[in-house]
């Protein structure tokens, strides 16, 4: 990463892919760092609005009003899914030259650095010298290059503190229901499904079992796990993360939308794979999009992170770094703190997406120990439950 002498700049910059609990305060932080000394345009709707010129010129109202955002979920730009065409990549780089735009940021996960790493290879094929910056964000934690993203941690404790709250419920109706199946967000890595154990303190408390993506589901191990929870505890809390596979099946795509595939269902097809072999009562509870938009579920942790990654963000646009992300890495301190070190769009995109390690695969006090700092240490913890059997 090189300093240059900083001149005026002419900076674009989008929200791109599944928004989170705290992607709006990077941008608050970005802006708030550069708008008084930098010509900032702002990119509608993430990618879409790149190709399709959806551009936002920044007045003192819209700086106010991203900046009024920074404790707000959801994307203040609009964000949203959506692939460029080699052509659309070519044009936005023409278009991006014609405004005299000479830097991109985008805050997003692994697509939305392989597309900046793409509009690299475009500019250079163009001759023109575009400064490229990746501000990071996801709920899944799956993005390469990375300790974590900020939207994860608050995602995380959201999943913990509804996963421990579904377990008491479960267990107060448990003489008319037993099984419940709580499906969380994770495509193809087990991270957030890994957080509902998170708060487990009491063998009766759930989740008796955690499915994820990293490894088949076999329909024996499932029932064993439901039979040993209901036999001892009467009830059992099952969880499930929507990328998992069951008995060497394919991952269930509900839809698909501009070409992206949207997964959801795995809880409904266990329900009824449990209501086929087993005599109990059972439901299927998807989580959904609360996972990544609850604010009364923000870490302080990462709203912190948050702003810290657009602020070293905006330090690094001004002296010159380019063709990189923010990562944030653990310091090897005692006390946990984050280093934000620079890590090339180029190493994202072969790195592929970030599986759960096998070192937290089985071992949820390992994962725990790991996770504790982004969730927050305020969490009290539940008395346990009385025992009813």
């Amino acid at each position: 990463m090189k300093g240059a002498k900083e001149s005026m700049k002419h900076i674009a910059i989008g929200q791109a892919g599944g928004p989170t609990a705290v992607i709006n305060a990077t941008l608050a932080a970005f802006v708030r760092a550069l708008y008084k000394d930098h010509s900032l345009t702002f990119i509608r709707n993430g990618f879409e609005g790149l190709a399709k010129e959806k551009f936002l010129q920044a007045s003192d109202n819209v700086i106010d009003n991203i900046l009024a955002h920074e404790k707000v979920p959801g994307a203040s730009l609009g964000a949203g899914r959506y692939t460029l065409s080699e052509e659309q990549i070519s044009q936005s780089v023409q278009v991006l030259q014609d405004l005299q735009i000479d830097t991109l940021v985008f805050i997003g996960g692994n697509g939305t650095m392989e597309a900046m790493d793409k509009i690299k290879d475009e500019a250079i094929r163009q001759h023109y010298q575009l400064q490229l910056l990746g501000l990071p964000k996801t709920v899944d934690n799956d993005l390469a290059g990375t300790d974590h993203s900020p939207g994860f941690g608050s995602a995380a404790r959201y999943v913990a503190q509804v996963t421990r709250d579904m377990g008491r419920d479960l267990l107060a109706m448990n003489n008319f229901e037993q099984v419940r199946i709580i499906e969380t967000m994770g495509r193809n890595a087990g991270w957030l499904a890994r957080a509902s154990g998170f708060l487990k303190e009491y063998e009766n408390d759930g989740p008796h079992f955690i499915a994820l993506p990293e490894k088949p589901l076999r329909p024996e191990i499932l029932f064993h796990h439901i039979k040993k929870a209901t036999r001892d505890y009467g009830v059992a809390l099952i969880v499930v993360s929507e990328g998992v596979c069951l008995d060497k099946g394919s991952q269930i795509e509900r839809e698909r939308v501009n070409g992206h595939s949207v997964l959801g269902g795995i809880s409904k097809e266990i329900e009824n794979k449990v209501n086929e072999h087993m005599n109990v009562m059972v439901r299927a509870e998807l989580l959904g999009m609360n996972q990544r938009s609850c604010s009364a579920s923000v870490s302080a942790t990462d709203y912190t992170e948050a702003i810290q990654v657009g602020s070293v963000g905006a330090r690094w646009l001004r002296e010159g770094a380019t063709d990189v992300m923010v990562s944030l890495q653990r310091s090897e301190n005692t006390a946990y703190e984050s280093v934000f070190t620079p890590v090339s769009l180029k190493t994202i995109v072969q790195s592929g997406e970030r599986k759960l390690p096998a070192k937290f695969l089985n071992d949820q006090a390992a994962y725990n120990e790991w996770l504790s700092p982004l969730i927050g240490y305020d969490l009290s913890s539940y008395p346990p439950p009385l025992q009813r059997r």
